[in-house]
């Protein structure tokens, strides 16, 4: 991303393989495995009552929001207007943090994701603001890459 502000965006989108855009705020990495309390019919009589065991279930993946960005390329912009229009494309995405030199110091792979929510910015000529976009992304896993 050329010029002002850049410094502002410390994390960079790519989708396969490409530059996506810039975002100084990502939240939602979460993926709890809800835990499914089972007692056996035979369990011993001697055991403290209402005793169980616990096994995972199934792990759910929250959408990752990205906010105070600014999306480049219209390639990107049509795949978020697929997604809005009902047409899920799941794609690979990686999100890269840089540090204040602008080099990547750690990565996520974010995979089979499609936009789940797009906010554009507000059009106002008389303030000085800068463009900001947000994106939420629904996904089927994560993986640190970096």
């Amino acid at each position: 991303m050329a010029g002002y502000p850049q410094v502002k965006f410390r994390f960079k989108l790519e989708i396969d393989g490409l530059e996506a855009g810039g975002f100084s705020e990502v939240s939602g990495f979460d993926a709890p495995a809800e835990p499914i309390e089972y007692r056996a019919g035979d369990m011993a009589a001697g055991m403290a009552a209402g005793a169980h065991l616990k096994v995972a279930g199934l792990r759910k993946y929250g959408n990752i929001t990205l906010k105070k960005g600014m999306i480049e390329g219209k390639a990107f912009y049509d795949w978020i207007l697929k997604g809005q229009n009902g047409e899920v494309d799941r794609r690979t995405v990686i999100i890269k943090l840089l540090d204040e030199t602008q080099m990547v110091a750690a990565s996520w792979r974010v995979i089979n994701a499609w936009p789940a929510k797009y906010s554009g910015c507000d059009f106002n000529a008389a303030s000085n603001e800068i463009t900001v976009e947000t994106l939420e992304l629904a996904h089927e896993g994560m993986a640190r890459d970096l």
